[in-house]
């Protein structure tokens, strides 16, 4: 290894992985299901007004497909940022531009989601705009990923 290359896990890597902690432990407090439910929604509506300019509009755009398209996913943060579980397993998730220095938010999905097509598919988006179209083409993603 080249003394250019760096070793280990970024900050903004170790920040995420604090994050998952204190969501594990936030999660094994004593609290109703309903009333976990209603603290992870809350956390993630924070996290999306905490995005910065055009990342926030999108965050909310997708929030609101998300919650729309497929109401049985719950809200949750993971590593820090939005997602929605579906029986406990993290389906889909965004990441802002600013946490890992990227210039666009990023839109994924994890192996829950049914999504499969053949032996390719892809699993997560760059976003930087969305229009009616697009938002349409993921609104028919989610759906297809909770599809059982």
């Amino acid at each position: 290894m080249s003394s250019s290359e760096q070793e280990g896990f970024s900050a903004a890597e170790k920040a995420a992985m604090k994050e998952r902690a204190a969501e594990v432990r936030t999660s094994k407090k004593r609290m109703t299901k309903a009333e976990k439910a209603e603290h992870a929604r809350k956390e993630v509506e924070e996290k999306i007004a905490s995005f910065e300019g055009n990342d926030k509009v999108l965050a909310q755009k997708l929030h609101r497909i998300i919650t729309e398209t497929a109401p049985e996913l719950e809200p949750k943060t993971w590593y820090g940022m939005p997602a929605y579980a579906l029986d406990g397993k993290i389906l889909c998730f965004m990441q802002d531009a600013k946490k890992f220095g990227t210039r666009y938010l990023t839109f994924g999905f994890n192996d829950v989601a049914q999504l499969d097509e053949g032996t390719l598919w892809p699993t997560s988006f760059a976003i930087t705009a969305l229009d009616g179209q697009l938002e349409e083409m993921l609104a028919e993603l989610v759906a297809k990923a909770v599809a059982r």
